[in-house]
């Protein structure tokens, strides 16, 4: 039995941030795959400067949440925008302690304040969208969005405050045909992840706590994603969909 979903996004426009690997990489990924156009941004001048990851099917432009005139630059480049996924984020900003006010201050910069400044400076392009259903924002978020996350204090606030936002983004443009939904990934095989797996009680630990009792794949992050973007989704926003493996059911 085949239950596969297929997705039609033919002559759409997208833009990922930090789409140059892991989830990010996945989104971008199945949008091309689905026929859209595809603009993924990432920290390094230029998509060759990726060893071993083959971003040639995609746009690229480089981005530094940091910093303001890279946002705005950004988002001015945009003409006609039909879906603008801000999965772009970090934790431990420049590798410093969150704990430390300045430190908190940027992650809250980097994870929020900056995603708000790109998605606002991207709003009259994806007002224009055509795309049936609606223009759409999906922000990723994480499960320190419903829990602390003491390491990383300034990303947790931020993931939290990037759910509010979203809420509020989606009644605020409710007129401009653009839904605005957000997707949480809980523990999903990464870049970010990989040192877990130098750390076997630690990623043993992580494990008890899903039910599921598996890391998740990007790709089923993706899907989330594409669903909601998607004419399926058309009476969907201001919504988040967990992709946890049951981490907060349990």
């Amino acid at each position: 039995m085949n239950n596969a979903v297929r997705y039609d996004f033919a002559g759409a426009r997208v833009l990922v941030t930090g789409g140059s690997s892991g989830i990010g990489l996945a989104i971008a990924s199945g949008f091309a795959d689905a026929g859209a156009t595809v603009l993924v941004t990432g920290t390094r001048a230029a998509a060759s400067d990726y060893a071993g990851v083959d971003l040639r099917r995609f746009d690229y432009r480089p981005l530094q949440l940091l910093e303001r005139d890279s946002v705005d630059a950004l988002a001015s480049s945009q003409g006609r925008l039909d879906i603008l996924v801000n999965n772009a984020g970090a934790n431990f900003p420049g590798g410093r302690n969150e704990w430390l006010p300045d430190v908190y201050a940027d992650a809250l910069t980097m994870n929020l304040a900056n995603v708000m400044r790109l998605s606002v400076g991207c709003r009259k392009s994806l007002a224009a969208s055509p795309l049936a259903g609606g223009a759409s924002v999906v922000n990723l978020v994480s499960m320190s969005a419903f829990r602390a996350a003491r390491l990383v204090p300034g990303y947790a606030a931020a993931k939290s405050g990037l759910l509010a936002l979203t809420r509020e983004l989606a009644l605020s443009w409710l007129k401009d045909g653009i839904r605005v939904n957000a997707v949480a990934p809980g523990l999903i095989d990464t870049r970010m992840t990989a040192p877990l797996a130098q750390a076997p009680a630690l990623l043993a630990s992580e494990l008890a706590r899903v039910p599921m009792q598996r890391m998740g794949r990007p790709e089923e992050v993706a899907s989330a994603v594409f669903y909601l973007c998607s004419a399926a989704a058309s009476y969907v926003t201001g919504s988040v969909i967990a992709v946890d493996g049951g981490f907060l059911a349990g």
